[in-house]
């Protein structure tokens, strides 16, 4: 399976690791999905490089027409992508919708039902990356019936269909996963050898492996966030507490949970009166609610059952030990100032 390349810190990269997630996409083309398939998992942790490698495998290797919008992508020509077959639907979108690019996630749903009704008996799949944070939490329900509607109800009659959803937004989840129109998948960090190939790219000098793999857990977006800092974990750590708000008022509204689920991010799914702060962990992109260890909930590999060093319970873990250290410090701030 040939295997992308991807920018990673200024470098160009092949696509590492995730060998079960291509089986699992290769899987999917072979029969084309049922339901939107979205996948949560914590930020950062290769959902848009497995979507981009999936465009590729369902575009090369089996035949589809792709669509694939990113409404958050850095660059320009990264928000939205297709096949070539697709260029000329893509184009009269274009002639269509005013601001088509800011209105990707519209665009895509559109001209993949002009596919179906252009092509007899076609192979299309739709893969959207972070929609929910841009067209709204409170509209990510009525997008996933939407892509529903188009398996179900599609304009014509076509072969399969593929529809994948990735998001990092865990407070759309439960409202996602409270209807039958979604399967909820679950994706994790990096396996640790995966990671080293990551690692072994950036230049000397650089901190220990195991050093790094305590600090990011696997994460590909915190290693590639410390080589940029030059390796300042206390930098690091302060912007992450700035960026997701972790004031002095909300770790002292939260001081006497936030201690214990610290130590063990489980205490958030076992204390019923921490179940606001585990909500609001969620929504502040901070911990993850996993899904078991079952590998068909899993988008590749699982995390192990529990792993207190990085910060991973059974049915809660933190996205990144550094996600972690950054409330540790809000409590320590909170618990000076008390």
């Amino acid at each position: 399976m040939k295997r992308i390349k991807l920018i990673f810190a200024g470098r160009d990269v092949e696509f590492t690791d995730r060998d079960v997630a291509l089986e699992q996409i290769a899987k999917l083309a072979e029969r084309g999905t049922y339901t939107v398939h979205v996948v949560y998992g914590p930020e950062g942790c290769g959902k848009t490089a497995l979507l981009k490698q999936a465009k590729a495998v369902l575009e090369e290797e089996f035949g589809y027409h792709v669509l694939y919008a990113n409404p958050l992508a850095k660059r320009t020509e990264e928000i939205l992508q297709y096949s070539p077959s697709a260029r000329e639907l893509v184009e009269k979108a274009f002639s269509v919708f005013s601001d088509p690019l800011a209105k990707a996630v519209d665009l895509v749903i559109n001209v993949a039902g002009w596919i179906i009704q252009k092509f007899h008996k076609a192979k299309v799949a739709v893969l959207m990356d972070d929609i929910f944070q841009a067209i709204g939490v409170e509209n990510a329900e009525a997008y996933v019936k939407a892509l529903l509607n188009l398996i179900e109800w599609p304009p014509a009659e076509y072969d399969k269909i593929v529809v994948l959803v990735a998001s990092s937004e865990g407070i759309t989840r439960e409202r996602v996963g409270r209807h039958r129109w979604a399967t909820i998948k679950v994706m994790w960090n990096m396996s640790k050898d995966g990671f080293r190939q990551l690692y072994d790219v950036l230049p000397d000098p650089k901190p220990p492996f195991d050093d790094v793999w305590r600090w990011t857990g696997g994460n590909p977006d915190a290693l590639e966030g410390l080589f940029e800092a030059g390796w300042d974990v206390e930098r690091v750590v302060e912007d992450l507490a700035v960026d997701k708000g972790l004031s002095a008022a909300f770790a002292e509204r939260w001081r006497a949970h936030l201690a214990k689920a610290l130590e063990d991010p489980d205490y958030l799914w076992e204390e019923p009166e921490a179940e606001g702060l585990a909500k609001e962990l969620v929504e502040k992109n901070l911990v993850v609610l996993l899904k078991g260890r079952r590998p068909d909930a899993w988008v590749d590999q699982p995390p192990p059952e529990r792993d207190p060093e990085l910060g991973i319970g059974k049915h809660y873990a933190w996205q990144t030990p550094l996600h972690r250290e950054a409330v540790r410090r809000a409590l320590e701030q909170a618990q000076k100032s008390a």
